[in-house]
């Protein structure tokens, strides 16, 4: 049938020129459907914005306010982008970043690392910072190169996946230990997304050193449903002897997942 919306010819279409087809109806109501929910968990629909052409309506207003909002976010974050330029080009930095492993330290802005964290703050507040510009602070949890991702992530919000992959465990244990919420956040997400057999155990052992208590629960369902993957893998032995506790978790949660599925839970 000849649609009036998806053609890519319209204007050879016969009378009455309104028809469409099945894929373009279903697309038009989902749409409708999205944005008047859209508007009742704003609390601004009445009856009649309930209706279908009110409805249409709408969801083109809605998809015109989420573009101009998407351009005024990547207007914001380009605007913002000058904070990593100065950080790179170390511009006016006044205060070196010393990572543990006894490697060079880095410039960074003593006013930036007191805006991202509150205990970065008090760091810089002590006695021992206090005055010269050239003093230093020292994270020694951290080596170079993962001082440098979070200085990187401190400035702008976000990492490269290559440094994500390499440095997450790290950044993670980092951003509870100096109590930065967005980068909690960050590398909870890019441990979910990549949860596999391969680093679960690695994952619920750094969920336990954070106390990130969802994260943890995540990956102990994850392991009890691969039970046989993770714990013959070569991993295992090492976590094992390292983590008696956690292993004892594991084994409590397997047993209480055959129990459940034994009685039907």
């Amino acid at each position: 049938m000849d649609c009036s919306i998806c053609t890519t010819m319209p204007f050879i279409l016969r009378p009455p020129r309104n028809t469409i087809c099945a894929a373009c109806y279903e697309g038009a109501r989902c749409l409708i459907t999205l944005t008047n929910k859209h508007e009742i968990d704003k609390g601004v629909v009445d009856n009649k914005c309930n209706n279908n052409t009110a409805g249409f309506a709408n969801a083109l207003k809605w998809v015109k306010e989420m573009k101009d909002m998407e351009d005024d976010l990547n207007d914001k974050l380009s605007f913002l982008g000058g904070f990593v330029a100065s950080f790179r080009d170390q511009i006016h930095t006044d205060i070196q970043v010393k990572p543990g492993n006894n490697g060079p330290p880095i410039p960074a802005h003593r006013a930036l690392l007191a805006a991202r964290s509150d205990i970065l703050k008090n760091m810089l507040d002590s006695d021992g910072c206090k005055a010269p510009p050239n003093d230093t602070i020292t994270l020694p949890e951290l080596n170079y190169e993962e001082l440098e991702s979070l200085l990187e992530f401190l400035y702008s919000g976000t990492l490269p996946k290559e440094k994500v992959d390499k440095h997450v465990y790290s950044l993670s244990v980092a951003a509870d230990k100096y109590d930065i919420p967005f980068l909690q956040k960050f590398c909870e997400h890019r441990m979910l997304g990549s949860l596999d057999s391969s680093n679960a155990l690695d994952i619920l052992e750094i969920s336990d050193v954070c106390s990130n208590h969802s994260l943890k629960e995540t990956a102990l369902n994850f392991i009890v449903k691969n039970m046989e993957d993770v714990v013959f893998s070569a991993r295992f032995d090492a976590f094992a002897l390292k983590n008696p506790h956690l292993t004892v978790h594991i084994t409590r949660a397997s047993f209480m997942d055959i129990k459940n599925r034994r009685n039907g839970v």
